[in-house]
């Protein structure tokens, strides 16, 4: 069965609000959600809801400073004695700690793949 719509008028793109995108997000990406389903259902390319998924967390989570914890004595947070190190938690839970002799280009290479 083929599916036609017409347009008339000068405007020819929808005005998604914000809630709705946010509906439509809800009902692609959360539990037992399909991105292919949800943009069928609402006649909606699949890389629009990603669009708008990548928008989203982009104002969720601004870049900015996180408070840093002072842990006493060499070696306190992860159990190690060999040197200052710098213990990095992020909010996904994902804990990494850096030593003072640890290469700059790999340091940065595993913060960037666990942003």
């Amino acid at each position: 069965m083929v599916k036609v719509s017409v347009l008339t008028g000068p405007e020819r793109r929808r005005r998604w609000s914000d809630a709705q995108k946010l509906e439509l997000l809800a009902q692609a990406f959360g539990p037992d959600g399909s991105p292919a389903e949800t943009a069928r259902r609402a006649d909606v390319c699949t890389s629009l809801l990603y669009r708008w998924r990548r928008a989203s967390r982009a104002v969720a989570e601004p870049m900015g400073f996180s408070p840093a914890v002072l842990i006493e004595g060499p070696g306190a947070a992860a159990g190690r004695t060999d040197g200052p190190a710098l213990l990095v938690e992020l909010p996904s839970g994902a804990r990494v700690s850096v030593t003072v002799g640890a290469p700059t280009a790999l340091v940065t290479a595993v913060l960037r793949a666990l942003r």
